[in-house]
């Protein structure tokens, strides 16, 4: 079953195989609509199943996913979810090395570009959604002077907010909401 707990990322293997733009697609799938099958993933995604499947296997090698045997109806069926609910990295967890600092510094920008294809893809959606959604959809920015602990600390409450709506089951008109937030030292 997967835990709860928000797994520290240090391992720059691991933070390589997370970073792939099709793994962390299949990581956020199993994410939002629990375990799934190579199959059913390769349907949803338009990938080859033999594609997906080579993916999934990186994926559970770094243990970020594994696999549910138990939901399995025959010995061919695999099965797979997520070990933890999230994983999350600091540049500072890894070491001087050039090669494990190009490793993080790349997992950051497309960490970013995942994050902002996210609100894209909003931004493309059929108007029918735009018109049900746009007055809930948000976006908000906003300059403070903060010391890294105070930053620390807006990050940890934002963190509990999202936390305290995590847990909503879908139905309904409820459905998967993207929610992200950056607070970053800047010059405006």
């Amino acid at each position: 079953m997967t835990s709860d707990e928000v797994r520290r990322v240090t391992d720059s293997r691991v933070l390589a195989a997370l970073a792939h733009p099709l793994r962390r697609r299949l990581m956020d799938m199993l994410k939002v609509g629990g375990p799934a099958t190579a199959s059913t993933l390769a349907s949803a995604t338009g990938q080859a199943i033999g594609n997906v499947s080579h993916h999934l296997r990186v994926l559970g090698e770094c243990g970020l996913i594994e696999e549910a045997p138990e939901l399995a109806r025959d010995r061919r069926e695999r099965w797979w979810r997520l070990v933890s609910r999230a994983v999350s990295w600091s540049s500072s967890d890894f070491g001087d090395d050039p090669a494990t600092t190009a490793v993080v510094k790349a997992a950051e920008s497309l960490n970013l570009d995942h994050h902002t294809q996210q609100v894209r893809a909003w931004f493309a959606a059929p108007d029918e959604d735009q018109q049900r959604w746009g007055d809930s959809a948000f976006s908000m920015d906003q300059w403070l002077h903060l010391t890294p602990e105070e930053l620390r600390e807006v990050g940890e409450e934002i963190r509990a907010v999202l936390d305290r709506w995590r847990g909503r089951a879908p139905g309904g008109e409820r459905r998967a909401v993207f929610v992200y937030a950056y607070g970053v030292p800047g010059q405006p």
